[in-house]
């Protein structure tokens, strides 16, 4: 079964940047939808932004739109959450999730259960 493996969360002032990757490991398939959600303390926990396989179609939260971009790169089953213009209110954890695909299959998938395949959540803490 497929794992994924979260890595650059940390502690940043208000107004820098965290990236945060995520790797798909013993991947069944070639073909991932991937999505980045977060939950902070007391709180649901929400899409932040998603990505089709192809990279063509993407899906971003308002409240990150124009301060955080999703890219892959598929050679290594991997995707990326670049992180500016940090606020407090983006404390969080932040999971990474996975689904599999078909051909052509252009969708950037934002609903918790259509994502078969979750990572253990990285910290992210924006300090004032």
């Amino acid at each position: 079964q497929e794992q994924l493996e979260e890595s650059g969360g940390g502690l940043v002032q208000a107004g820098g940047s965290l990236r945060l990757s995520c790797a798909v490991s013993r991947a069944t398939s070639s073909r991932y939808a991937m999505g980045w959600f977060r939950q902070a303390p007391g709180k649901e926990r929400e899409i932040v932004t998603a990505v089709s396989w192809s990279g063509d179609t993407t899906y971003y939260a308002d409240s990150v739109k124009g301060r955080f971009v999703i890219s892959r790169d598929n050679v290594k089953d991997t995707v990326y959450l670049q992180m500016g213009s940090l606020k407090p209110e983006d404390t969080a954890v932040y999971y990474c999730a996975a689904k599999r695909t078909l051909m052509g299959e252009g969708h950037a998938y934002t609903a918790e259960y259509a994502y078969e395949f979750w990572g253990q959540g990285t910290q992210v803490t924006v300090s004032s």
